[in-house]
């Protein structure tokens, strides 16, 4: 089974070391899992205009497919405007919706304020039900007083989100696989 993690954001590493982050702590938690990060900083995407993804003359494809290839996610996103960056609503446009339908998902996000983890329970999770996926109960949201000048993450409340997060995914995760092989053999 494979966990993606996904920095939503073109710009900064705050996103990416969250996910990061998470990351590291599902491979405590469950070593035989793998992990993968996909950093849209790294990626060239095209904007989602509808047609067959094999003629994106970039990364678009590359993505989808690492996308639609993962069994769970931990979705990170900084908060621009009180919202989920242009960049992850462009990923989730190209995601076809069964894709993802009763996968687990984890979310991460970073803003500059601390009211905007709100974004997450009002923009998120309504995505993910869209996509008919399980979310995690719990969440990280960081500020940029949780992180030093080095941008490691330094506050302890948030580095206990991000292991609870992490066990929530896998425990999600697992609880389903099994059910599914339960299901399977009968």
């Amino acid at each position: 089974m494979k966990v993606l993690g996904i920095s939503g954001t073109i710009i900064g590493a705050k996103t990416s070391i969250l996910v990061h982050k998470v990351l590291e702590e599902v491979k405590k938690e469950a070593p035989e899992l793998e992990t993968e990060l996909l950093d849209l900083r790294d990626f060239k995407m095209s904007l989602c205009d509808g047609r067959d993804p094999s003629t994106y003359p970039d990364d678009t494809k590359k993505v989808i497919d690492l996308v639609t290839s993962a069994d769970c996610y931990i979705i990170g996103t900084p908060i621009f405007q009180g919202s989920l960056t242009g960049a992850l609503k462009n990923l989730f446009d190209h995601i076809p919706p069964q894709a993802l339908r009763n996968k687990v998902m984890g979310f991460v996000a970073n803003g500059g304020t601390y009211q905007h983890y709100l974004v997450v329970e009002n923009q998120l999770k309504p995505i993910a039900g869209y996509f008919r996926a399980y979310v995690a109960p719990g969440f990280v949201y960081a500020h940029p007083d949780h992180f030093n000048q080095q941008n490691e993450i330094v506050d302890e409340d948030v580095l206990s989100r991000i292991s609870h997060l992490a066990k929530e995914v896998v425990l999600l995760q697992k609880a389903l696989k099994g059910a599914a092989d339960l299901s399977a053999q009968r």
